[in-house]
């Protein structure tokens, strides 16, 4: 097995079980939840011992935690995908709309990385790269792939420390405010969306169709398209959250993941990649320039 990390526990005051290490003990498991899977996988030794998540600490044991080799058997498909960027860590893709990202249905993008992209060389490279975030299934744009088991752990724990920037578009309906941020919570929980009109024209239909800059601080499920329509300005072709009539002309949710900014997890070099909006967009806002 392939060693993932090691950790030499240090003088303690009184013995703990294993499964009590605290959140950050380990820089490339990002929580207590992830390393107690571990354990029960049988991926965490203690003195080169198999161990149990109540495995005693009392100080000074070497705890070494190895990579999850087990051969995934999922569904392997062909759906051609625009890479925006690939090196041996990571990729970008465009995802089109009405694909899921991943899920128990075959034809997902996650099942189709393995044929997309290029096999790490790298010695943690995983069998089949796995995306980093979600996008809904309506939405297209920037989508974030791991292609090793190192890059998808500090990837997440990127994004659950929120340094990773992502700028969407959308077009909503209705007047609208110039801008503002919208702070209503979703599911109990804390929520913040930034918004910037930048163009509006008129609609005979809506009275007013606008390209929206959008920024959201948090990633609740559906959070850009709640909020929009929480303030009256639902995203155009949204069924779901959108008004009665609010078809969009047939082409489906107006909202694109226009680019993504973060720190590589191996090179910590910048990578700031974007991906044009879609001429459904610019059929609309014909003059717009990003």
């Amino acid at each position: 097995m392939n060693i993932l990390e090691t950790y030499i526990v240090p003088p303690l005051e009184a013995p703990i079980r294993l499964s009590d290490l605290r959140a950050g003990t380990f820089s490339l498991i990002v929580s207590r939840k992830a390393f107690t899977k571990l354990i029960k996988a049988n991926l965490v030794h203690v003195n080169n011992n198999l161990s149990t998540t109540a495995t005693p600490l009392l100080g000074g044991e070497i705890i070494t935690v190895f990579r999850d080799q087990t051969p995934i058997k999922k569904p392997s498909i062909k759906i051609p995908l625009e890479v925006i960027y690939e090196d041996e860590y990571l990729a970008i893709i465009n995802k089109p709309p009405g694909v899921e990202v991943s899920g128990n249905k075959r034809y997902t993008i996650a099942n189709a990385l393995d044929k997309a992209l290029k096999r790490s060389n790298q010695e943690d490279a995983l069998q089949r790269p796995e995306p980093i975030h979600r996008l809904d299934y309506p939405t297209s744009g920037c989508l974030l792939i791991g292609k090793t088991s190192t890059s998808v752990m500090m990837l997440n724990r990127a994004f659950q420390e929120k340094k990773i920037d992502k700028v969407y578009y959308a077009i909503t309906i209705g007047k609208q405010k110039t801008n503002g941020t919208i702070k209503s919570p979703l599911e109990g929980k804390s929520c913040i969306s930034h918004f910037e009109v930048i163009d509006t024209v008129a609609s005979i239909k809506y009275e007013a169709l606008n390209l929206v800059k959008l920024i959201p601080e948090t990633g609740r499920k559906h959070q850009l398209r709640k909020h929009l329509a929480a303030i009256q300005n639902p995203i155009m072709g949204d069924n779901q959250y959108g008004t009665d009539g609010n078809k969009g002309m047939g082409n489906g949710l107006y909202l694109h993941a226009y680019s993504i900014n973060f720190i590589h997890p191996a090179t910590a070099l910048t990578i700031s990649e974007h991906i044009k909006l879609p001429k459904k967009f610019t059929r609309i806002f014909k003059q717009i320039r990003l």
